[in-house]
C-alpha cells in the first residue's frame, strides 16, 4: 500500500511539473512568501511599517530622486534581528529631502526641497550633531522605484511589506477554514443522520449569508485590526471545505478498508482522521488553493472599504484606496500598481489549483 501511495504521488508530482502555467505561479508564490517573510529586509524604508512621511516629495513617478539628509539617532533601543525583522527597525533615523546644502564652521546649512517655484525653507544643524564624521556620509542621492504616496512614503516599501498582509491572511484564513471545515464536514458524512441534517442546516444558513456581509459583521463584532481580519476571513470561509469533505467522506466511508478497521474495533476518531481523509485531500487541497485567492480579495476588499487592516499598516487594497481619485489626476499608477500585485498573486493561486486539479485527477 506504501508503495502504490509513493507512486501515485510520485506520478501526480511529475503531473504538476509539466504544467508550465502552474509551475510558474507556484515559484512566484514562493517568491512572495520569501517577500513577505523578509519584507523589511528587502525593502529601502524598514522603519515599521515603511511610514516616514515626506510630503514635499509626495505623489511622484516611479523613479524620481533626491538628495535626502539623514540626521543621526542618538537614542536607540535594543532590538534582535528576529524583532526587526518582524516589525521593522524602531531605531529608523530621520530623513529630509533637501534642494541643496552648504557647510560653514560650525554648521551645516540645508535648503529643504519644494516643488516649482516654492519658497525654500533654510534650517542649520551644528556639526556636533554628525560626531565629526564626513558630512557626505548623511547626504545621499536617493531613487524611488515605485515613486511615493500621497504621504511621500516610499511606495516600493509599502508594496513589499504589504504583501505580508496579503499572503498572510491567505494562510491563516485558509488553515482556520480547513480546520474547521475538515472536522465539521467528516463528522456530517461519517456520522450522518441527525448529526448530518443540523450541520447542513448550519452550513446552508451560513452559504446563504453573503460573504462580504458576513465578513464585516464579524470584523465589526471582533474590533478592526490585523489580526481580527485574518480571523473573520477564515471563519467564512470553512463552509466550502465542509461541504466537500462532506461529499467526499460518504461516499468513502462505503469502502473495504473502512468496514475492515471498524470490524478491528478501530475507533471513529482513528477511522475518520488516520483512514478516511488521508484518501480524500486531493479535492481538498485544490479548493484551498482557491480559498487562498479569495481570502486575498476579501481582505483587499475590506481594506478598501475601510475596515480591513488600519493605518498605518501598508494593505494593497487601502493603497488602492487611497489613491483611486488619482486616477483621474494623471497618476494612476499609484491605484494602478498595488491593483496590478492582488490580481497578479490571485492569478498565480489559480493558476495552482487548476494544475493541481489536472495532476491530482485519476482519470487522465
Amino acid at each position: 500500500m506504501k508503495t502504490t501511495h509513493n507512486s501515485l504521488s510520485s506520478l501526480a508530482l511529475q503531473k504538476f511539473k509539466k504544467n508550465t502555467t502552474g509551475v510558474l505561479s507556484f515559484w512566484f508564490v514562493m517568491v512572495c512568501g520569501f517577500i513577505a517573510v523578509f519584507a523589511y529586509i528587502l525593502a529601502p524604508d524598514n522603519s515599521s511599517n515603511a511610514n516616514q512621511m515626506h510630503l514635499e516629495i509626495h505623489s511622484k513617478k516611479p523613479g524620481f530622486e533626491v538628495l535626502m539628509l539623514t540626521l543621526p539617532n542618538e537614542i536607540k533601543a535594543e532590538q534582535s534581528f528576529f524583532n526587526k525583522t518582524i516589525f521593522g527597525d524602531k531605531n529608523a533615523q530621520t530623513e529630509i529631502p533637501i534642494a541643496d546644502y552648504s557647510i560653514s564652521a560650525s554648521e551645516l546649512i540645508i535648503h529643504t526641497y519644494t516643488e516649482n517655484t516654492a519658497i525654500s525653507l533654510t534650517k542649520s544643524y551644528p556639526l556636533t550633531l554628525f560626531k565629526g564624521r564626513d558630512i557626505s556620509n548623511y547626504i545621499a542621492l536617493k531613487k524611488y522605484y515605485l515613486g511615493t504616496d500621497k504621504y511621500g512614503r516610499d511606495l516600493l516599501s509599502r508594496m513589499l511589506i504589504g504583501t505580508r498582509i496579503s499572503f498572510f491572511i491567505g494562510f491563516i484564513a485558509v488553515l482556520i477554514s480547513l480546520i474547521i471545515g475538515i472536522s465539521v464536514g467528516a463528522i456530517a458524512g461519517y456520522f450522518g443522520g441527525k448529526v448530518d441534517a443540523f450541520i447542513m442546516w448550519l452550513i446552508n444558513i451560513t452559504w446563504s449569508i453573503p460573504t462580504l456581509l458576513l465578513v464585516i459583521a464579524i470584523t465589526l463584532a471582533l474590533g478592526k485590526g490585523f489580526w481580527q481580519v485574518f480571523i473573520a476571513v477564515g471563519l467564512t470561509m470553512w463552509v466550502e471545505v465542509a461541504r466537500v469533505v462532506r461529499g467526499q467522506v460518504m461516499s468513502t466511508k462505503q469502502m473495504q478498508y473502512v468496514e475492515a478497521a471498524k470490524a478491528l474495533g478501530f475507533s471513529n476518531f482513528r477511522i475518520i482522521f488516520n483512514h478516511i481523509l488521508p484518501n480524500i485531500m486531493a479535492p481538498v487541497i485544490v479548493i484551498s488553493a482557491a480559498n487562498f485567492a479569495g481570502a486575498i480579495l476579501i481582505e483587499s476588499g475590506l481594506s478598501f472599504l475601510g475596515i480591513g487592516a488600519q493605518p498605518p499598516t501598508p494593505s494593497w487594497g487601502a493603497m488602492i484606496k487611497d489613491h483611486y481619485s488619482y486616477i483621474i489626476l494623471g497618476k494612476a499608477y499609484l491605484a494602478i500598481i498595488p491593483g496590478v500585485a492582488i490580481m497578479c498573486l490571485v492569478m498565480a493561486f489559480m493558476l495552482i489549483g487548476n494544475a493541481l486539479r489536472d495532476a491530482l485527477d485519476v482519470k487522465n
